[in-house]
Order: C-alpha cells, then sequence, then structure tokens
C-alpha cells in the first residue's frame, strides 16, 4: 500500500474511531452479561451454570480467532490496523470484509493495494465495508422486537412447535456455513467431519459421565482436531 494511504489508514482519527467503536462493543457484551446473570434464576439456572456458561463462550471464541489471524495480518497490510481492528471486531468474518474489500476497490477501479490504490480508493473500500455490513444490523434494530412477541405469542400456543423451529433455525444455520465451506475441497470436507464427529463423540461422553470441563472445551478442541485433519490430507495430496 502507498505511504500516502498507509498515513491516513493508520492517522490518529481513524484510530480514535476504531477504538470508540470498540469500547461499544465491549460495553454492550458487558451489558448482555450483566442482563444474562439477572434473567438466569428466571430460567432455572444457578450461578455455577451461568459461569460456566460464560466460560464456555470465551473458550469457543478461541478457535475462530486464530483461524482468522493470518488474513487479518493480509488485511493490516492493506487497510492498516485501525480499519481491521474494527471490521474484524465488530463483524468477525474475515472473509466477509475481504471480499467487501476487494469489491470496494473494484468498484473504484483498481486492485487492492495495487497501482493506483489512493486515498479515495482507500475511502471507496472503507464505506463499502461499513454500508455491506449495516444490513443485519439494521434488521435486527427494526425487527428484534417484533420477532420476539412473535415467538411469545409461538411458545404460548404450543412450546414444542417454538424448540422445533429454534433448533431447525440452528441446524440450517450452521448446516448452511458448513456445507458452504465443504464443497471448496476435500481438505474442508474432512476437516468439517473430523470436527462433527469428535464434537458429537465428546458431548456424548460429557453426557454419560457428567464431565462439565469436557462440555466446555468441547468446541474448540472438535476445532483443532478439525483443522490438524485438513491439513494432513492437504500434505498427503
Amino acid at each position: 500500500m502507498p505511504e500516502q494511504v498507509m498515513n491516513v489508514a493508520n492517522g490518529s482519527i481513524v484510530w480514535m474511531i476504531a477504538l470508540f467503536i470498540i469500547a461499544v462493543v465491549i460495553f454492550q457484551a458487558l451489558v448482555f452479561i450483566k442482563l444474562a446473570k439477572k434473567a438466569a434464576p428466571g430460567a432455572g439456572l444457578n450461578s455455577k451454570e451461568v459461569s460456566r456458561a460464560v466460560r464456555t463462550g470465551f473458550i469457543s471464541s478461541l478457535g475462530p480467532s486464530f483461524g482468522i489471524a493470518i488474513v487479518i495480518i493480509s488485511l493490516i497490510a492493506l487497510l492498516g490496523s485501525p480499519v481491521t481492528l474494527m471490521r474484524i471486531g465488530i463483524v468477525g468474518s474475515a472473509a466477509t470484509e475481504t471480499a467487501a474489500a476487494q469489491i470496494g476497490a473494484n468498484a473504484f477501479g483498481v486492485e487492492l493495494g495495487g497501482a493506483g490504490y489512493n486515498t479515495k480508493a482507500f475511502a471507496t473500500v472503507v464505506w463499502t465495508m461499513c454500508l455491506g455490513g449495516m444490513g443485519w444490523l439494521l434488521f435486527a434494530l427494526f425487527f428484534t422486537k417484533s420477532l420476539g412477541k412473535a415467538e411469545k405469542s409461538i411458545r404460548k400456543k404450543n412450546p414444542k412447535a417454538m424448540a422445533s423451529v429454534s433448533l431447525a433455525a440452528m441446524l440450517g444455520a450452521f448446516g448452511y456455513l458448513a456445507t458452504e465451506q465443504m464443497i471448496n475441497g476435500i481438505s474442508y470436507a474432512i476437516a468439517t467431519i473430523v470436527s462433527l464427529t469428535i464434537m458429537v463423540t465428546m458431548m456424548s461422553m460429557a453426557e454419560k459421565k457428567n464431565i462439565n470441563w469436557l462440555r466446555e472445551w468441547s468446541l474448540g478442541i472438535s476445532m483443532v482436531c478439525g483443522m490438524i485433519g485438513g491439513s494432513i490430507i492437504v500434505t498427503l495430496m
């Protein structure tokens, strides 16, 4: 990236904006944890179970965080540290942000980080990334309350139906994300199958023998094993 663009990308103003946004995200996380602890007794959860859930969520987030480390390094070279921190810190999807950056650069008529990549091109890229991530945020802002009312209405009429809908939604979402990666190649498919097999095995073992720590670490362990399995296939091929 040209020095002039890099100076703008790593400028103090951009850093201030990025840190402010990250501070908002951290504040939201703390508020959600506080609200979850407050609502836990109504859901039949005690303080130990809440602490275990928070710890499990933290551990589960480590795998995806390490997985995007290489992409983050490449984005820093193209977009600067503050913009990368701001976008990955909010969205968390390196693939989405990389695609958005490339689309923004192409819309300006240049290659991302290539010849002609000036401050205006950089601004176009940043605007593309930010506007591209507004859709689900606006949807959540305007429709979360009404969807919550619909969920309560369905739960009153048929609690089992709501449980089935929630389960189907989760299976559909994760199934879509998994199959989207599996079709990229045999190594991706093997990584997914290995992760799924180990996850199911560990959760079954934890359920039968009541091993709490295994429940907490199962997702992280299965992801690491899946990545190792995919890497072995790539090496052998």
